[in-house]
């Protein structure tokens, strides 16, 4: 881990107006990688996550702050800078950072930030390099445009949930906000290539991204079992569409993932099994004999892994290649000392409590221009007088009047 900035990023300089999760995951992968970000928070209330918990950071005393985990979670390698955009001089404000911005990231409702004069239309001819990241539940266009868009909401219409959970059961959500992650990860990448473009032409661009359309393109080959076959898949639990046995499975003490991939993986498994007997099976012998077997060869394998324990199973199975893992809780996660080898847990101190707060670090690794942790996520309105100063040079009695008159925090 390094807290020096030797990211590619580096002098690359975003103005996020984003808030929740989709924009802020978008903004810090960026200012993992070096970019420069600058949150725009609401004074004394800043982004709604600071109050989502419990669990909140704790002090010495091991009291709560006011800084929960989920606002922790995405909010990294940013400065707060505390600002009323509702106020003309806020305004003013944003407007002036913005001439030394590469990219501005909001995800406001649609339209919403033409009262402020801080939209795309309003911005553009005094910003032509400016790229401008719009993230909304719909996108800008389209019958749903204008409506609010919740994660919950959007794994629901976007599909996923109809193919997630038991058969029998009720459609599940996924366990973490996947649409709102998805979204930011594939905002991210859009700018990356509106950067490339404006750096060839010296045009920027409104990049629009919608967590419905994020949600749509990551159903895979669910979409495209769909697409092709013009019959909507179902739920099947732990089981695969395409694949068997690639599933979860009951053994003496515990569970096991089994993940057969091809037919020479089945057969290695059937060896360590001691089911020659299936293996040689003709209704098994290919994975498309399998997917249409299925109803039949499951039971079978699912009374044998039964008789024998979870560490029987993926000791032996790994050491013939067959994949297996165990069903990890979060806790046994992070214990995992590969999980801890690739340096997944990384701890930076808070400006809050000076205590260390562990995080989720960035899976991305780089041989010359690591990803650094530069910042601990950051106190509402932490680094106005810094970036007000520095950014726009504005004098100390300035900035001082700015915040008795509540334009800034």
């Amino acid at each position: 881990m390094t807290d020096k900035n030797t990211g590619p990023l580096k002098g690359l300089r975003i103005l996020d107006l984003t808030r929740i999760l989709a924009g802020p995951t978008a903004t810090q992968l960026l200012g993992d990688l070096g970019a420069d970000v600058i949150k725009i928070e609401r004074p004394g209330a800043g982004d709604d996550t600071r109050g989502w918990g419990p669990p909140y950071h704790q002090d010495a005393e091991g009291k709560d702050t006011s800084e929960s985990a989920y606002y922790l979670a995405v909010n990294r390698n940013k400065s707060s800078v505390a600002i009323d955009i509702e106020k003309p001089e806020g305004q003013a404000l944003v407007k002036r950072l913005l001439g030394d911005c590469d990219v501005l990231v909001e995800n406001f409702k649609v339209g919403g930030l033409k009262k402020y004069g801080l939209s795309y239309e309003q911005l553009k001819e005094a910003f032509p390099r400016l790229v401008y990241c719009s993230i909304t539940g719909f996108g800008q266009t389209g019958p749903y445009a204008p409506r609010a868009g919740y994660d919950y909401l959007v794994q629901g219409m976007g599909g996923i949930m109809s193919v997630t959970g038991e058969a029998d059961g009720q459609p599940l959500k996924v366990g973490v906000a996947i649409a709102d992650i998805m979204t930011g990860m594939h905002a991210s990448v859009a700018i990356l290539a509106a950067l490339r473009h404006r750096d060839a032409t010296g045009e920027g661009q409104q990049v629009d991204l919608g967590l419905l359309d994020s949600t749509v393109s990551w159903l895979a080959n669910q979409g495209m079992n769909y697409l092709v076959s013009g019959k909507a898949p179902g739920r099947l639990g732990n089981a695969h569409p395409n694949i068997v046995p690639y599933q979860v499975f009951a053994t003496l003490d515990g569970h096991i993932i089994l993940a057969v991939g091809n037919d020479s993986q089945f057969q290695k498994f059937c060896a360590f099994a001691g089911l020659a007997d299936l293996a040689a099976d003709p209704r098994f012998a290919t994975n498309r004999d399998r997917v249409a077997a299925r109803d039949i060869l499951v039971p079978l394998l699912a009374g044998h892994i039964a008789a024998e324990t979870t560490a029987h199973w993926i000791e032996g199975l790994e050491a013939v290649g067959v994949p297996c893992s165990p069903i990890n809780t979060i806790d046994q996660v992070f214990a995992d000392p590969h999980v801890q080898a690739r340096e997944m847990v990384v701890e930076m101190t808070h400006p809050l409590t000076g205590l260390p707060v562990r995080m989720i670090g960035n899976p991305q690794k780089y041989s010359r221009t690591p990803v650094s942790y530069r910042k601990a996520p950051p106190t509402c309105g932490e680094d106005t007088v810094e970036v007000l100063s520095q950014v726009l040079e504005l004098p100390l009695e300035e900035i001082e009047r700015l915040r008795a008159s509540g334009v800034i925090g």
